[in-house]
């Protein structure tokens, strides 16, 4: 038998975890699923990956994993609260209600959230799935002490690029910005810590092209030449080209995505097209994608949530 909640919640990041916070606080019994397929994030989501973290209001500088316990701590200490680590298998609506089934059961809810996220953008070039996980990677706050004293190279050129790169820099002994532009484009302040660290170099203007190797990483093929070569000899490849939305469980309950797949949002309450269901966070086609708005939007849509619970049940 489904087990019943008033405010179910998809994605147990920072926007989820507020969500979940907000609606208990509103009165809402609210169950959260950290859905399995979002890159293998923890419960906290894409924040945990982040190494350190000075745009927050109220932290001056806090790491990523450390914001995001202290926001699973804040939603758990409500006892309308339940969180799980089970995968959504389906959504669909049952007469006024939600049915959401996962892995391991089933659950029925007045009102449903996607805070779903994103998940990295894969390399799509030679040997790049070969070699993932062994050499080509997508976390450098993961796994950047393998790489002591060794050559790395980003592929990418935004300001979550370049934050990896300072990253690998705390280990290695090289790493390389490849970019595909004219020029990269860190925030301010990341660009002040590229400058003072010798080091990052950057390859502006060129796409890597193939990667390279026995039993790990060990070159890559760039599509000009750097310094008389297009061969460059690696330890390790990072990939920060971008994240796509998770949105298609989204997509097939009925909700409009836009051309990049995001899930169209009334910014004004989070509202989807379908009514009872709401959106949140870089899942959502909010411009700019930043933790401090993503748990805006959450909070914003369990308010949302429990007006239209109020008018309807």
């Amino acid at each position: 038998m489904a087990e019943e909640y008033s405010f179910i919640v998809i994605g147990a990041g920072g926007v989820g975890l507020a969500a979940a916070m907000y609606g208990a606080r509103l009165g809402l019994k609210t169950i959260v699923f950290a859905h399995s397929y979002n890159s293998g994030a923890p419960i906290g989501g894409t924040i945990t990956m982040t190494n350190i973290v000075e745009n927050y209001p109220g932290f001056i500088k806090t790491s990523g994993l450390y914001l995001s316990k202290l926001l699973k701590d804040h939603a758990e200490s409500y006892d309308l609260v339940t969180i799980r680590q089970e995968e959504v298998k389906d959504a669909s609506k049952k007469g006024k209600f939600f049915l959401v089934k996962t892995n391991k059961g089933e659950y029925v809810g007045k009102a449903l959230l996607f805070a779903t996220g994103t998940n990295v953008k894969k390399l799509d070039v030679k040997g790049a799935k070969k070699f993932e996980n062994y050499g080509l990677n997508f976390c450098a706050l993961c796994d950047a002490p393998l790489y002591k004293n060794k050559t790395v190279a980003v592929i990418g050129g935004s300001d979550a690029a370049c934050r990896e790169a300072l990253i690998l820099a705390e280990h290695a002994k090289k790493v390389y910005i490849i970019y595909r532009g004219e020029k990269i484009h860190p925030e301010e302040a990341t660009l002040k810590l590229l400058k003072k660290e010798p080091k990052i170099e950057v390859i502006n203007n060129t796409n890597l092209v193939e990667v390279k190797g026995t039993k790990r990483v060990e070159e890559v093929i760039l599509d000009k030449e750097y310094k008389e070569s297009k061969e460059l000899s690696l330890d390790g490849v990072y990939v920060a080209i971008g994240r796509t939305p998770i949105s298609d469980l989204a997509r097939l309950l009925g909700v409009k995505l836009n051309e990049k797949k995001e899930i169209i949002i009334d910014h004004k309450t989070s509202e989807t097209n379908l009514p009872g269901v709401f959106a949140a966070g870089d899942v959502t086609n909010k411009p700019f994608k930043q933790l401090i708005i993503g748990v805006a939007e959450g909070c914003t849509a369990a308010y949302s949530a429990f007006e239209y619970i109020k008018a309807n049940f």
